[in-house]
């Protein structure tokens, strides 16, 4: 049995999979605490309560930050995460079982790719929450030289200065600034607006990596459809004529990427250790 850990900026999700693969339908998801201990003991109780005694093979636990080592260093919507060694914190539970530890739009990334019909040479997954995510996996795996890339930490001119991506285009900024949620817009005007928003990162990173593939996740993702041909015409119309649009789609699963990423990424670390 696999356990898969999607920790976010707001919530946590955790459940597992089979050794046929497939996903659980036990799953429980609760506020992700901003202290580290209370984290790990909300998530022990979890663990304990879902799996009890059973034999656990492997745990990948996604966070929203930079990981080095299974250490999430820095996570910048939970702010008091610095340097949290989330494998130690689980070790008395879990004992000798290994635990993975990978930021969740690079597994977000690596789930979708890998249920695409075709891999393609390289994708570029966006997570578009609370913050801004972004995965670049290259040949169906998450890109190791570029894993700690942060493209909603890029900074480009909106509302007539440099910003940060996220700042005014993830779902937090654009609740902040509309005073609604992504499903409470119904508004065709408002949508294109957020269109725009989306559209000025991936004109900064799609001429960079030039990926073949882009796929969109995270709760705006969700809304896809809303905005997807608004941000498509943006997009042809300003991007330099020697830079070819890529495939953009919307994420097969904007709620559960992460989780899936989760367990291919067991599952690539296995075979690793295998050989």
């Amino acid at each position: 049995m696999i356990i898969a850990i999607d920790t976010g900026g707001t919530k946590t999700l955790v459940t597992s999979f089979g050794r046929n693969g497939q996903l659980s339908t036990k799953q429980v998801k609760f506020p992700t605490p901003q202290n580290q201990n209370e984290y790990i003991k909300v998530l022990r109780g979890v663990l304990k309560e879902l799996f009890g005694n059973k034999k656990i093979d492997m745990v990948v636990v996604a966070v929203p930050g930079i990981v080095e080592n299974n250490i999430a260093v820095r996570c910048p919507n939970l702010p008091l995460w610095h340097n949290f060694d989330i494998k130690v914190g689980l070790s008395e539970l879990l004992g000798q079982t290994p635990v993975f530890v990978e930021n969740d739009a690079k597994l977000a990334g690596l789930g979708e790719t890998r249920q695409l019909k075709h891999i393609p040479p390289q994708s570029l997954y966006l997570t578009i929450s609370t913050g801004i995510g972004s995965g670049i996996i290259t040949d169906g795996h998450i890109n190791k030289a570029l894993a700690n890339s942060e493209a909603g930490h890029i900074l480009v001119e909106y509302d007539g200065k440099n910003q940060e991506w996220e700042a005014f285009a993830s779902g937090k900024a654009i609740r902040n600034f509309y005073g609604k949620y992504a499903s409470e817009i119904k508004n065709k005007r408002t949508w294109n607006q957020i269109a725009d928003r989306i559209s000025r990162g991936f004109l900064a990173v799609i001429p960079t990596l030039q990926p073949d593939v882009i796929i969109v996740g995270g709760s705006i993702g969700t809304y896809f459809k809303k905005y997807s041909k608004q941000l498509k015409k943006i997009l042809k119309k300003k991007l330099p004529k020697i830079i070819k649009l890529p495939k953009i789609i919307r994420a097969k699963y904007p709620e559960l990427a992460v989780i899936y990423g989760c367990y291919y990424y067991a599952l690539d670390n296995r075979t690793a250790e295998k050989n």
